[in-house]
């Protein structure tokens, strides 16, 4: 197998005092690969360039050779590394159980912790400062952001903007971030702190709002603890409750994740709850990715680790809750026909894909087709889309085929990114196909209320 191509392929560290990236992984973990190639058919990035160095074991023996030395970290190097959505579809391909996932993240974790240490001066760009990393996980702030697009929204401003061709005087990132805004629904007050079962409490269950998903998905939450009140699920918001750390950790940002990670430790008591509920698939992978993200980051405090645990174990995909819960059966008909995509962070890193066409199941007179490729990552990936655009919208056409063909009124997903990028994509193509959460169909059959209605 030719792994790297003749830009990387030769390269030796040169400087021998040069701190060395990956090393403090366990190299077990790399030997489990044994290139046997069959991750290369699953990977969106292999799919689109056909490099074997934008392949799963491409990557691997990249990441392996720069922590062996016979491999300099080049540019060259990191930009196969950076093309890399982290969907884990690899690890769901691969027979000899190769943990990806745990490659991956810890390398690029320490590619920036040498960046810092080689260059002192050396900070991150101003998109990651001020937009991901200031902007992102704060949903008030988010909120506010948000103001004036919503405004725009609603008289209609942004119509004009798009008809006269406005939007293309913004440039880069922020043309990306504005073809990406969702139509904003009416703000709404915050879901209060402990909300009542509907009949005999059957379970007592934290809800984890998120941030991005909060700011543009409240309608999202509302839904969900609908859904749960329905199912006698007693649903406590706590108001202390924080981003989940993903935008950071993915992004090789160990220190905030932490931070994150430690304040919804203390929000979420898990002996008091059944389960810590998530809608968004992105957001549960990294919560129940606490330990290990521990870790990796070298945290040996066997107590805080055992908290993270104990935790991580209760955190559930809303759908895999109420299916291991026995959902009740909702009885409001929805005429529709809709399609579902496997959000990778669900399917992949979760392992949960039955559970969302069971519920969907569930509806009267609701029709459910199969996408092609639907574990296909449709270039979402968390901030993904805006930090590798290119590659983005490669894949998000390449979704957009498989959802046209399939030919549906409705696509449903269950991750906010997924949502974010599919209909971006779609208005892209010219087509205005509504994309919605499971909860978000399931709340109006349970509520006897027909689709126009959705978002009342």
């Amino acid at each position: 197998m030719s792994t790297a191509d003749s830009s990387t392929s030769g390269e030796t560290l040169g400087d021998h005092n040069q701190i060395r990236v990956g090393a403090s992984i366990d190299y077990d973990r790399f030997l489990d690969c044994v290139h046997c190639g069959l991750c290369t058919s699953a990977c969106p990035t292999y799919l689109e360039t056909g490099n074997e160095n934008d392949s799963p074991r491409g990557r691997i023996y990249l990441m392996r050779s720069v922590v062996d030395g016979r491999l300099e970290l080049t540019d060259r190097v990191r930009r196969h590394l950076d093309l890399c959505l982290d969907c884990r579809s690899c690890e769901t391909a691969c027979p000899s159980g190769v943990q990806y996932g745990r490659l991956i993240e810890p390398f690029r974790v320490e590619v920036q912790q040498r960046d810092r240490q080689t260059n002192p001066g050396h900070s991150t760009d101003w998109f990651h400062r001020l937009i991901l990393y200031g902007l992102f996980p704060y949903p008030r702030r988010l909120k506010w952001a948000l103001w004036p697009a919503r405004m725009a929204q609603r008289i209609g401003v942004d119509r004009a903007i798009n008809a006269l061709g406005l939007s293309r005087l913004l440039r880069g990132r922020l043309r990306r971030l504005y073809d990406q805004l969702p139509r904003l629904q009416p703000a709404s007050r915050r879901l209060p702190e402990t909300i009542s079962p509907v009949g005999r409490r059957r379970a007592r269950v934290g809800l984890f709002t998120g941030c991005v998903a909060d700011a543009m998905f409240a309608q999202t939450n509302r839904a969900t603890a609908r859904v749960l009140q329905e199912n006698g699920c007693e649903v406590v918001v706590p108001s202390a409750q924080v981003c989940c750390g993903a935008i950071h950790y993915h992004s090789g940002a160990s220190d905030p994740a932490l931070e994150f990670a430690a304040a919804n430790l203390n929000a979420f008591d898990p002996d008091d709850l059944d389960a810590v509920v998530v809608n968004v698939a992105g957001c549960g992978s990294m919560l129940r990715d606490y330990p290990h993200v521990a870790e990796e980051l070298g945290i040996t405090d066997g107590v805080r680790l055992a908290h993270m645990q104990q935790f991580s174990g209760k955190v559930r995909d809303v759908s895999e809750f109420l299916v291991e819960l026995g959902p009740r059966a909702p009885e409001g008909p929805l005429p529709l026909r809709v399609t579902y995509h496997d959000a990778c962070h669900l399917c992949h890193a979760q392992q949960i894909r039955e559970q969302p066409r069971q519920l969907l199941q569930l509806i009267p007179e609701l029709e459910v087709v199969p996408l092609a490729e639907s574990e296909i990552c449709c270039g979402a990936a968390g901030s993904y889309n805006l930090t590798e655009p290119e590659m983005a919208e490669q894949l998000g056409q390449r979704k957009v085929a498989n959802v046209l063909a399939a030919d549906p009124q409705v696509v449903v997903a269950g991750n906010a990114g997924c949502s974010l990028q599919i209909q971006a994509s779609l208005r892209r193509a010219g087509h205005e196909l509504p994309v919605v959460h499971p909860v978000d169909l399931l709340d109006l059959s349970y509520r006897r209320m027909p689709w126009s209605a959705r978002f009342h």
